[in-house]
């Protein structure tokens, strides 16, 4: 991957916007991020060029540098020191697997440590409605936490007995040669530790721990959305130390059958019939908290937003309430009786001249048109 250009590491084209760049940035980040890819090498090295690429890309200064001049002009200046390929862009992070209501800057997920088998922090995903998302709820969260095995003190040996892993000698990394270039990964026998199981721990088969099932019941804040995620702190996995990590509860929203959710804004779709867009007539809509009422302008366009301020979400950090947008969608009569084609028809004579606006703006073309062929 570190050959490819930085474009081509995050999967866009050369004249791709910052919208693009970011979203692109994101789908990868998530993919490759190294809580979701434990002990895996290769998914960590694509985190650090998805990163480098992005923390170029993402600034205009450092993104013409490299369009013109390549990775060699960001060397050495002040472009070199944003794009060290390390865990940088927290602010982009943040957005994607952090989303901590309490306010804390730190919160990051802790990795398992050298003398674990499994990360101490985990989480779970949970399916919200629209409604609880909205105005908040308390909900069962069941799950599944690792615990260290007592009988081998976590180190999945009989007695605690471990033996010098043999595939690595207890480096706990190994080499791999790809051409002239040499690569070190973590040892896929003892994934890290330097040691294995000189004979299994009957109680947790070689695993280092046992699984414990519990629930626990969260305040789920109003205004979450998806991929928001709530801590749940010393509710994660125990180590051989005893220690406790936490638990991270992620968010699926489901979607509303009236309600299009934005951000903290809410989207509704209003039918308006032609004759009531044309006198601008006074109607209900839904809101999240009841009903208003929408006044249509005389004449009312297909597609006209009318916005009712402080009608949205509630913003999950406090700051205020969105906006619901009312998006107007004209509907005409599909067939017309007589006596409604003779109405309209009666109507239309009424406006007069009004009412052929067609006619007065293409009079001139007609003549002029005519004189081609003369």
């Amino acid at each position: 991957m570190e050959d490819l250009s930085y474009y081509e590491i995050l999967e866009v084209s050369q004249n791709a916007d910052k919208s693009t760049i970011k979203k692109a940035y994101r789908k990868l980040a998530k993919q490759y991020h190294p809580d979701r890819n434990p002990d895996d090498a290769e998914a960590e090295a694509k985190f650090k060029y998805c990163n480098e690429a992005y923390q170029v890309l993402s600034d205009d200064n450092q993104r013409a540098i490299y369009d013109r001049y390549g990775k060699e002009g960001l060397q050495g200046g002040a472009g070199g020191a944003r794009h060290g390929g390390g865990f940088g862009g927290f602010e982009d992070l943040g957005s994607i697997f952090e989303e901590m209501f309490g306010g804390g800057a730190g919160g990051g997920r802790r990795s398992r440590g050298p003398q674990e088998k499994y990360p101490l922090d985990m989480a779970v995903e949970i399916r919200l409605s629209f409604k609880e998302a909205i105005f908040g709820c308390e909900k069962e969260v069941k799950f599944t936490y690792k615990k260290a095995c007592e009988s081998c003190n976590g180190t999945g040996a009989k007695d605690g007995n471990v033996k010098t892993c043999s595939q690595c000698g207890g480096k706990g990394q190994v080499y791999v040669r790809q051409g002239f270039m040499t690569f070190s990964q973590t040892c896929p026998v003892c994934h890290g530790e330097g040691t294995m199981p000189g004979e299994k721990c009957p109680d947790c088969n070689g695993k280092g721990y046992e699984e414990i099932k519990e629930t626990v019941t969260v305040k789920v804040p109003a205004g979450v959305d998806t991929e928001n995620r709530l801590r749940v702190s010393g509710k994660g996995n125990i180590g051989r130390s005893g220690s406790r990590g936490d638990l991270y509860v992620t968010f699926i929203v489901e979607e509303d059958k009236t309600f299009i959710r934005n951000g903290n804004d809410v989207y509704v779709e209003v039918p308006v019939f032609f004759t009531q867009a044309v006198m601008g007539e006074t109607i209900k809509i839904p809101s999240l908290t009841g009903e208003l009422e929408l006044k249509l302008d005389i004449g009312t366009r297909d597609k006209q937003q009318f916005t009712f301020r402080g009608e949205g979400i509630e913003d999950v950090h406090g700051h205020g309430k969105g906006s619901l947008i009312a998006q107007v969608s004209l509907t005409y009569p599909k067939k017309l009786t007589d006596d409604q084609y003779d109405l309209l028809d009666q109507l239309q004579e009424s406006f007069g001249v009004e009412s052929k606006p067609h006619e007065s703006l293409f009079e001139s073309a007609f003549d002029r048109v005519k004189g081609w062929f003369k």
